[in-house]
């Protein structure tokens, strides 16, 4: 028995080309990395390796949506530092699988020669060979970690400094401990046992010969480093001295007696100090600007002051921090800039201009702000903290976007310093160790903007 046969299908045309001119590819079928998974297209694993290789395969999702946007959608991607700028679409006009003789062309590798000896475009070949974009990777683990006994949990102290002769010098109980970080050598400064006195802060000089060291009985005695020798001794605080700044010659220090002195360690011991007073509580930040012009300081009253080589009242008054003030960083890059820092009820990084006595800026850390360090390099600085994420932050510049945390101290981040390359830091906390971190690098710094109207590039 036959079947009966079936109904007969109109038959079409054996091509069918569609118009794809004005669709909107890059709404119907995404390719950014971002589609691929619902975290940002890094694979869930919960392998630390594949983790570590998340962001590789990141950048490989991304240079090859370009590709597909340079071949599909007519994108006109040649390097890897256009990806993450504006998108360009100079071709975008170009109709998809439109055929058309005046396109026709003899020249090699482009997607329409018949003699092209690659499956994609000019411009995907230089894509594809185009040097890839440096991440910025931050070490969240210590290279170095030394043991720090007896170094105190003190919020109003500064017991670590770091020298431009990249000497590290660190007040542990009554001594002062030098350490070279070019031979990792350990030698005894002083020891102030015998007049039963502690030490209380410590500050090197510009040119990293002098240290000044800051005592509980309200001393500061100036030691040469080379020679292992006391220099001059100042007598003018009635309490312990916590906080210490260089300029020149100058020796500025804060007291827990309210008062900041001032003198010139040239000057003979019968020229009396030049006494600052503002504060109503122990003065605990002092740093000056990188023009050596001005001096902010910061106090247990909430108070950050700045003020002038000549006045004797401060010539700005800034009352917005809730808590203490020890952290105090002038910026490098920008004139006038100055960050500073509240302490546990307050725990915000705020910015001030200077030059016009208007607040800026203000980010809420979660946590006692300890320090402030502004990068050499970049426009970048790192904070630490106490109570009580004990945690170190990167930061940048002025979009606060939060680089890199740094964690392994079980106390109070209490001590900072930056070592005279610029590249690294070292940290110091109650539980007795310093722990030296790479943070910032050089190489952001090479890339400078030369004009040709700069005197000083024609000098030499």
């Amino acid at each position: 028995m036959n079947s009966p046969l079936s109904p007969l299908k109109p038959r079409y045309g054996d091509r069918f080309i569609p118009s794809r001119a004005g669709n909107t590819w890059h709404l119907t079928y995404p390719t950014s990395p971002s589609s691929t998974s619902s975290d940002g297209g890094r694979p869930t694993t919960p392998y630390k390796k594949a983790r570590e290789t998340s962001e590789n395969n990141k950048d490989g999702s991304v240079v090859y949506s370009c590709l597909l946007k340079n071949e599909v959608l007519g994108y006109q991607y040649e390097d890897n530092k256009d990806i993450s700028s504006t998108e360009k679409k100079s071709n975008a006009s170009r109709k998809l699988f439109h055929f058309d003789a005046s396109e026709r062309s003899v020249v090699v590798n482009e997607p329409w020669s018949p003699y092209s000896l690659s499956p994609i475009s000019n411009k995907s070949e230089k894509l594809l060979r185009s040097p890839k974009k440096p991440t910025r990777r931050i070490s969240k683990v210590p290279f170095k970690v030394l043991d720090a006994p007896e170094l105190q949990d003190d919020f109003y102290l500064n017991l670590v400094d770091w020298s431009s002769q990249n000497v590290l010098s660190v007040g542990l109980g009554t001594c002062v401990y030098l350490w070279s970080a070019c031979t990792s050598q350990v030698t005894r400064l002083c020891d102030l046992a015998q007049t039963e006195d502690t030490v209380t802060s410590v500050a090197w000089n510009e040119r990293g010969s002098l240290v000044a060291v800051g005592t509980q009985q309200g001393l500061v005695q100036v030691w040469d480093a080379t020679a292992g020798k006391q220099v001059s001794t100042l007598h003018g605080h009635t309490a312990r001295v916590g906080a210490i700044a260089w300029n020149g010659d100058l020796l500025s220090s804060g007291s827990r007696d309210r008062f900041i002195n001032q003198k010139d360690i040239r000057a003979p011991p019968a020229i009396p100090e030049r006494q600052l007073v503002g504060h109503r509580q122990e003065v605990c930040g002092l740093k000056w600007s990188p023009d050596n012009q001005y001096l902010a300081s910061g106090g247990n009253d909430n108070r950050l002051y700045v003020w002038n080589l000549h006045s004797t009242a401060p010539i700005q008054n800034y009352t917005e921090h809730l808590a203490a003030v020890k952290a105090i960083a002038w910026s490098p890059h920008h004139h006038g800039l100055l960050a500073s820092g509240g302490g546990t009820a307050d725990r915000c990084i705020r910015f001030w201009n200077t030059l016009t006595g208007q607040p800026m800026q203000c980010i809420d850390t979660g946590s006692q702000v300890c320090n402030l360090a502004w990068s050499k390099h970049s426009s970048e600085l790192v904070s630490t903290h106490g109570y009580s994420q004990n945690q170190i932050l990167v930061w940048k510049y002025p979009s606060l976007q939060q680089v890199a945390k740094l964690t392994g101290h079980s106390y109070r981040v209490l001590y900072l310093a930056m070592s005279p390359d610029g590249e690294a830091i070292v940290t110091g906390a109650g539980d007795e160790t310093l722990r030296f971190w790479n943070v910032f690098s050089k190489n952001r710094s090479q890339k400078e903007n030369k004009s040709s109207l700069n005197l000083y590039n024609s000098i030499r």
